[in-house]
């Protein structure tokens, strides 16, 4: 407690100017919703939102390019990055090498989002408003920084979230854009946010994972299998963070409907042995990647390689 009441230094506290966009969008969903008036597929628009955007990001953000838990082409490569920078979380090199590093040092000193360390707000949302951590760390995701269509993309990585929104505005009018997109991004965002701050808090633990990452089925619905927590920080590569058929995984049956059409492959599983938690050593979750340049056929260049 003396830690997260602790007075943080100034690069670390919430950076008012660029804080705004963060609580204009709180401001434009709850008036928002004041004023459009009620009708029954408003809030059925921003759950079919939230849930199809949460999907990019678990199986975009999180599962490939943070942990490369499956392959797919260079063509879907950039719409699952894409359809992730939707939901306004900054671009998928920022988010997946921030994310990296969270795992690299989990619930120690050096996590930027630990509720160990800092506390359950700063966990939440804190660390995102601070100034600190606007910058990509490239050189923790160099294997895909090497894509010119990525890195263009985290760069102006406002463009998928305001380009949704003006389809939204022109399919839906003022309704479909407050519920469509304010509010679906807010419960979004906060959706997200559950996982650095309440999983490491409240839950089961089923592995030893030196932290305090928890398995919730309540944040595994909410976040399309996030919840299972634990089992991710304990075995960190799968494309499935549901370990057992009871552990519902929306993001997993997604990717797995992926490779029966061969739009993903090479899904990986935790093996047996890893289930029944018998520690092995787990291979690297991070293979290196053949350079955009090398003389390979195009499609096969395209793939991402283990």
């Amino acid at each position: 407690m003396a830690k997260a009441l602790a007075v943080r230094d100034s690069a670390e506290r919430m950076d008012p100017v660029t804080s705004l966009p963060f609580f204009g969008v709180h401001l434009a969903a709850i008036i928002g919703v004041c004023l459009v008036g009620w009708r029954w597929w408003y809030p059925v628009a921003a759950i079919a939102a939230y849930y199809v955007r949460m999907t990019f990001v678990t199986a975009g953000y999180h599962r490939y390019f943070s942990h490369r838990a499956f392959k797919t082409s260079r063509w879907f490569q950039f719409v699952l990055a894409f359809m992730a920078e939707t939901s306004a979380q900054k671009g998928a090199l920022w988010w997946a090498a921030h994310h990296r590093d969270h795992h690299k040092y989990s619930d120690q000193p050096e996590d930027i989002h630990s509720p160990r360390q800092n506390g359950l707000w700063w966990s939440h949302v804190g660390w995102i408003l601070s100034r600190k951590y606007d910058e990509t760390k490239y050189e923790r995701i160099k294997d895909f920084a090497q894509y010119p269509e990525l890195r263009w993309l985290n760069k102006y990585h406002l463009v998928p979230p305001v380009a949704l929104a003006v389809v939204m505005f022109l399919v839906g009018g003022a309704p479909l854009l407050v519920w469509g997109f304010f509010v679906s991004t807010m419960l979004l965002w906060h959706g997200t946010f559950t996982i650095n701050s309440l999983s490491h808090v409240f839950g089961s633990t089923r592995y030893p994972s030196n932290d305090d990452s928890k398995n919730n089925w309540l944040l595994a619905l909410i976040t399309g299998g996030e919840g299972w927590h634990n089992n991710h920080h304990y075995y960190q590569s799968t494309a499935n963070q549901g370990f057992f058929w009871w552990e519902v995984d929306t993001s997993y049956y997604f990717l797995k409907a992926l490779s029966w059409l061969g739009v993903t492959w090479d899904l990986r599983k935790p093996p047996k042995h890893i289930r029944d938690g018998v520690r092995a050593p787990m291979p690297s979750s991070l293979p290196s990647l053949p350079s955009v340049a090398e003389s390979v056929p195009p499609r096969v260049a395209a793939r991402p390689i283990d």
